[in-house]
């Protein structure tokens, strides 16, 4: 054999090699991460993170800057005595016919309590994935109750109607809860670090 064969042979043994490892290595991956990659990507979208903050002030926007007039959390995550939420976020979005930039609207808006912040923003794979799962972060829920609430409730889905003008989650919602609900079925299990 010649010495541009064997060259040949052992380049090939080698890549076969390196293609059976990365096929163990991804059969290896434990079940569910790939899920959580997505309710990763949706819980740190701008339409849900703006509001799952580690402080008291929510953000706006897609760039994330502070909101306007001073706004805060307040004891129940819900302004202040006389700039509370509702004062400019009604129960739907306003008209496109408004224009851009107009405060949007569901119902009950509000921020997390400030007990049970459920913050979003910031957090690696592996903390968000863990504070998801702990009660005492994500407002006393077990993983069924948060599978009914990014399902259901009308603010979370919010984020797929945003309102003229703004960016929506780019997951459809369908199959966020879909990867939210096979991330459960495999054992929640959480990235590192």
């Amino acid at each position: 054999m010649s010495q541009a064969s064997r060259k040949l042979v052992l380049a090939a043994a080698a890549g076969l090699l390196a293609f059976g490892a990365c096929a163990v290595a991804e059969r290896s991956r434990p079940e569910g991460h790939d899920d959580f990659a997505i309710v990763q990507k949706v819980l740190q979208h701008p339409r849900c993170q703006n509001c799952h903050i580690p402080g008291d002030a929510p953000l706006q926007l897609d760039d994330g800057r502070v909101h306007g007039q001073n706004v805060v959390r307040g004891a129940h995550g819900m302004g202040t005595p006389g700039l509370g939420c509702a004062a400019c976020h009604g129960q739907s979005n306003p008209p496109a016919s408004y224009g851009a930039h107009m405060p949007p609207g569901a119902p009950n808006w509000r921020l997390p309590p400030p007990g049970q912040k459920m913050v979003f923003l910031g957090l690696t794979a592996g903390e968000l994935c863990r504070s998801l799962k702990d009660p005492a972060q994500n407002g006393g829920r077990d993983l069924e109750a948060l599978l009914h609430h990014v399902s259901e409730d009308a603010l979370v889905l919010w984020g797929w109607d945003p309102g003229h003008g703004r960016v929506p989650v780019d997951v459809p919602h369908d199959q966020f809860v879909a990867a939210f609900r096979r991330w459960i079925e495999a054992g929640a299990p959480c990235p590192e670090p």
